[in-house]
């Protein structure tokens, strides 16, 4: 008999706020978090702006002050996020198997700012000036390590690195090693933060950011037919996934079953998505399988929809392609036209907002739709949430690389 598994904890770090009933409600009232960049003089950058972290992120009462200084600012976020995530699930670690417990979390980049800051303190004032913790600082896997100290858990605890994609695949990794009874709960999902010089200066010579740098806050426009790249953003989505019976046993209280996952490689380029969308359509096709699901029970997709011009519309193809007529039956949003595109932990936000859907009946909007894409033609939800009671919701991450990871959960029952 299959393990089912469950959510049964979530924390947030995002643009929108730091905790998720604030960040689902300025997502459903249409807020955009677009603004200039300030972190650094963006002076001489094509792209002057991103979406930060709301203003009312803080470690206190969380981390002590010293471990504030020896960790990097992705580090802070998801510490934070995994610890809400875990006094909301109400998990005492000190009655479960702690080998039994697992820590997988996701990061595309991991702590670079701290790597240029060291790089910086290199070349301008010598080798014995790099910090000590530059490597603890700066490694992708640190999170999932913090956490997993932090709490005693003995199981498996990694990081997984596939740009865009990493909280997602981070999640289905997850999902495998509670089905096959290797572990009975764990904490999960992806961070980042890398609104830095380097990122910035990179991702804007592969033309891959937003240059409309003179009105922020509508520059992120996924499906629009004005969009000019994607906004570029940070934070940190963490769930605690459980296995049903461990949940229940402790009275834990269920907040969606998750059901299943597709994934797939373009196997086409190193940055752009393959053209007609196959290989994220055989991502949702297989997801729709694992999840003993026929594609019109779908009633909500959360959409990568970064805002780029390639993307979004390998993306409308490969939602044809699985649903067919279907597809134009069913709500899709891509919740980046608020937050802008947070990389790594970008699966995991999305997870938690495809779980308040189900929760709320209440589709999120994609903001900043004025201007249909004619080759875009779905249902996209624009500008206002609109109420559906959903029982079913498909979630799609896409790194570079051609990764593609598709995500199904369901109402519990």
């Amino acid at each position: 008999m299959e393990r089912r598994i469950v959510i049964t904890g979530m924390g947030i770090v995002s643009p929108l706020g730091c905790k998720v009933e604030r960040a689902w409600q300025q997502l459903c009232n249409g807020k955009s978090c677009g603004s200039m960049i300030t972190h650094f003089d963006p002076a001489l950058y094509r792209s002057k702006i991103c979406a930060y972290v709301d203003s009312d992120f803080t470690t206190e009462g969380y981390l002590e002050h010293k471990e504030v200084k020896h960790l990097d600012r992705c580090e802070h976020f998801g510490i934070v996020a995994a610890m809400d995530a875990v006094r909301d699930s109400g998990l005492d670690f000190s009655k479960v198997d702690l080998t039994r417990c697992a820590s997988m979390i996701g990061s595309g980049i991991g702590g670079l700012t701290t790597f240029e800051e060291q790089m910086e303190r290199l070349w301008e004032r010598g080798p014995s000036k790099v910090s000590p913790f530059t490597i603890p600082r700066m490694i992708p896997n640190g999170v999932a390590g913090q956490v997993s100290i932090i709490y005693g858990m003995e199981g498996p605890s990694f990081c997984v690195t596939s740009a865009c994609a990493s909280a997602s695949h981070a999640i289905s990794c997850l999902i495998d090693a509670i089905r096959l009874g290797k572990v009975d709960v764990g904490v999960t999902g992806g961070v980042e933060s890398t609104i830095n010089k380097v990122t910035v200066s990179a991702f804007s010579a592969m033309h891959a950011l937003t240059e409309r740098n003179e009105d922020p806050q509508r520059a992120s426009r996924p499906f629009d037919k004005d969009r000019d790249g994607f906004l570029i953003s940070e934070g940190a989505g963490i769930l605690v996934l459980e296995e049903l019976e461990h949940a229940k046993r402790r009275g834990a209280k269920i907040y969606a079953e998750v059901l299943g996952y597709g994934s797939t490689s373009d196997a086409f380029h190193i940055a752009q998505p393959e053209p007609e969308g196959r290989g994220a359509a055989r991502a949702m096709s297989e997801a729709l399988k694992d999840a003993k699901l026929n594609p019109e029970q779908i009633s909500y997709i959360n959409a990568h929809g970064t805002s780029t011009i390639l993307g979004d519309l390998a993306e409308t193809k490969a939602i044809k392609l699985v649903f067919g007529e279907d597809a134009y039956k069913i709500n899709i949003s891509s919740t980046k036209g608020h937050i802008g595109h947070a990389l790594g932990a970008s699966g995991a936000l999305e997870l938690i907002f495809c779980v308040q859907t189900l929760l709320h009946g209440v589709i999120p909007p994609t903001i900043n739709l004025e201007n249909p894409d004619p080759e875009c033609d779905l249902n996209y939800t624009p500008n206002v949430a609109q109420q559906r009671e959903c029982r079913y919701a498909l979630s799609n991450s896409f790194g570079f690389g051609g990764h593609n990871n598709t995500l199904i959960i369901g109402k519990y029952e």
